[in-house]
């Protein structure tokens, strides 16, 4: 049995179960526990309707968990007045169900949490592993979100900006545990693409393309991260930087800027050098003004000085970092770059060496402590 089929129902048969009655948190559960028993049943392959299958099965397992005859009378009633389960559940009820589960109410971490669990179908210790957390950690949060929403209305207006937000910090957790989040971010954003038709959710999708071309050559055999300047360019992913162009530029031509879309764009840039000397830093300065224009984040601000430092020397991206409030993370890495870039090895080595202490994550740190090593062999 493939698992993937079992993700890409998962929203349309929690879908089904709340038309018909149920909350949110009852009928996700009741489609995790249909789940599971699909993963034993269907061990040869699967019914030849899988939906109606986990429909069926998940609206049993509701029922059967109501604590009163009654209750489970009056949901019967309800399941007689509906239609068969292929004409509920479909394309609106997913949208609703992103939607909901990046509900404001819901912090980044639950709000993340429960769209893996809901609209991507993982199983809680899956998210858990993901996260390196303990499993009962990570159920403690679902269920805390699950509660939050429990009295949200299903067919409320949401907020597809929030959406986005959850998608691209799942996107970001990259390979832990046993499950790609980064190939799951984009499974769930083409899903949400089709489902919204938005210029903006195009470029979401067009700049974690763009970036995931990339992936194999981020980081060497032996772990270690490599600069976008250092990487082996032939590793990269042609026919993943060709759809990402493409949905870029389509969603581009709909004259409605966006800051993914700018990123995107940025990326695009990047991916169009074969070689490192050939990367069009003047046009992707002016990718980050606009970006700037649409965001005012100091993180883009800071991003701007170094690309400012590629277009116009390193002199001129020190001026410009010279704007930048020094506790926005990797100031100080970026100074040492445009420092070693200006010839200024001694300061280079010293920044470097005190952005590793400040780096938040052992691979980073470990890459900037290198940095410093090697400018100080250098330097003797």
């Amino acid at each position: 049995m493939d698992p993937r089929v079992l993700r890409t129902l998962t929203p349309a048969v929690i879908g089904v179960l709340v038309h018909r009655g149920a909350d949110f948190a009852s009928a996700e559960d009741a489609v995790q526990e249909a789940s599971v028993q699909a993963g034993s049943t269907w061990v040869d392959a699967a019914p030849a309707d899988p939906k109606g299958w986990l429909v069926t099965v998940a609206w049993r397992k509701f029922l059967d968990a109501q604590r009163s005859e009654k209750a489970r009378r009056d949901r019967e009633d309800r399941l007689a007045a509906q239609p068969d389960p292929d004409s509920v559940g479909g394309v609106d009820d997913t949208l609703q169900l992103f939607f909901l589960c990046a509900h404001p109410s819901l912090g980044p971490v639950a709000a993340v949490a429960l769209t893996l669990r809901a609209v991507g179908g993982l199983t809680t210790r899956q998210i858990a592993q993901a996260y390196l957390v303990p499993e009962k950690t990570m159920a403690q949060r679902i269920s805390r979100a699950k509660r939050t929403v429990r009295d949200v209305r299903f067919d409320a207006p949401g907020d597809l900006g929030t959406v986005r937000r959850v998608l691209y910090l799942v996107f970001n957790e990259g390979y832990t545990g046993d499950v790609d989040l980064a190939a799951e971010a984009i499974r769930l954003t083409r899903q949400l693409t089709t489902l919204s038709d938005d210029e903006e959710t195009a470029g979401l999708l067009a700049l974690m393309v763009l970036h995931h071309a990339r992936r194999s050559a981020r980081t060497g055999s032996d772990g270690r991260l490599i600069s976008l300047a250092d990487q082996d360019r032939s590793r990269w992913d042609t026919g993943l930087i060709a759809e990402g162009v493409r949905i870029l530029q389509a969603a581009l031509a709909r004259d409605r800027l966006g800051e993914y879309q700018a990123q995107a764009a940025i990326a695009a840039l990047h991916a169009d050098a074969i070689r490192v000397e050939e990367t069009d830093w003047v046009q992707i300065v002016e990718w980050y003004d606009e970006l700037l224009a649409l965001t005012d984040s100091p993180v883009v601000q800071l991003n701007r000085a170094v690309a400012i430092g590629e277009a116009d020397g390193p002199i001129a991206g020190l001026a410009a970092l010279a704007d930048v409030d020094p506790a926005v993370p990797r100031h100080t890495a970026a100074a040492a770059h445009l420092h070693e870039k200006a010839g200024d090895l001694r300061q280079a080595a010293e920044l470097y060496a005190d952005a590793a202490e400040r780096a938040s994550s052992i691979p980073e740190r470990h890459h900037l402590a290198l940095q410093a090593a090697r400018i100080r062999a250098a330097i003797l």
